[in-house]
């Protein structure tokens, strides 16, 4: 089993490397940095700009290798190799390579557009989230977790169905070999009203009510967690945008956030318009997430 990661040569960010040494420490396992490099055209019989740009890929892919090597060789108790590819399409790219290699974790890094601090899912990570049969792990722009550090917390984003019980098992079930702690994350959204205090009211009482059934059902999820062992924290975010929600959340550093998405419809159609997206894309931790 190996951690991919998808690395990008010439950026001042290998948070994607970063976060991979630090799971690698807190789940010993290979890291396995990928560049991909663009592919060029198969012709019968190539020009000499065919041969000038296969040069040029393979000059980048052997840079970029070497460039990701020196990185993690600074981490001498990470296990790691580097290699690169040519490919037309990046996530095909890699989601062929964690084949190959038996990946149990894809890793990249977010846009190098996004505020630092933060996860931003580019084109091509959404290609791959829609894709991958494997958790894909984003890193936030310029993440730098402390030297020798490990995963020390998961913080799942429970919203009481089906799927996210699933995802509660299978985090827990991680946890329990790591040996870290586990956090239970609801957001109730209230909306914000501009007409009469009447209205207010019955709005206020219906927000009530649902965090009534928040709070029911993360008692429920405690239960099942501390029957597997764990003694986990329960947390509801309120607000009213998910931004306000979210940035209310206290993080400490060890932590990453979980959240799971459908495998039973496409993703291009279902997760980024998600409650998962929105707290993808307001994280200010690394983000698991779950097919």
């Amino acid at each position: 089993m190996t951690y991919l990661v998808g690395y990008r040569p010439y950026k001042d960010d290998k948070s994607a490397l970063e976060l991979a040494c630090q799971v690698a420490r807190s789940m010993p396992d290979t890291v396995h940095a990928l560049t991909v490099v663009p592919r060029g055209w198969e012709t019968a019989a190539g020009s000499h700009t065919d041969r000038d740009f296969v040069a040029w890929a393979q000059q980048e892919g052997e840079a970029s290798a070497a460039e990701a090597q020196a990185f993690l060789r600074e981490q001498p108790e990470v296990s790691s190799t580097s290699t690169w590819v040519t490919g037309r399409s990046v996530p095909a790219a890699i989601l062929e390579q964690a084949t190959a290699l038996d990946a149990s974790l894809i890793i990249v890094g977010s846009g190098p557009d996004g505020p630092d601090g933060r996860v931003t899912v580019t084109s091509k990570t959404g290609r791959l989230l829609h894709s991958s049969h494997v958790p894909v792990v984003i890193a936030p722009r310029g993440y730098r977790p402390e030297p020798g550090s490990k995963i020390t917390r998961a913080t799942i984003a429970f919203r009481d169905d089906d799927l996210t019980w699933q995802l509660l098992d299978r985090v827990a079930e991680i946890c329990r070999r790591v040996g870290t702690e586990v956090r239970l994350l609801t957001v109730a959204l209230q909306h914000q009203s501009m007409v009469t205090s009447p209205v207010r009211a019955a709005e206020a009482l219906v927000f009530d009510k649902l965090l009534e059934q928040v709070h029911g059902a993360q008692a429920e999820a405690v239960t099942h967690l501390k029957g597997l062992g764990f003694d986990p924290e329960p947390l509801v975010a309120e607000g009213t945008s998910w931004t306000e929600a979210l940035a209310g959340v206290p993080w400490a550093p060890g932590d990453v956030l979980a959240v799971g998405s459908s495998s039973t419809h496409q993703l291009a159609n279902v997760f980024l318009g998600s409650s998962a997206g929105k707290i993808v894309r307001n994280s200010t931790v690394p983000v698991v997430v779950v097919p």
